[in-house]
């Protein structure tokens, strides 16, 4: 009974690690567009800033 407690406790943890790291994996695949068209509006502000700031100089 002991042995089974001890086995029980010792994969309870990489189990545990597998669940979560695919939660989380799950919850991000679908979040790569948004992140993309975050990052071109960001581009494109920076240019913008860029083009008046060599205008005032």
């Amino acid at each position: 009974m002991e042995h089974l407690l001890l086995a029980g406790a010792a994969l309870a943890c990489p189990i545990g690690m597998g669940a979560m790291m695919f939660m989380v994996m799950r919850s991000s695949h679908g979040t790569d567009m948004p992140d993309r068209e975050k990052m071109t509006r960001l581009r494109a502000e920076i240019d913008q800033l860029k083009s008046e700031r060599q205008h005032h100089i």
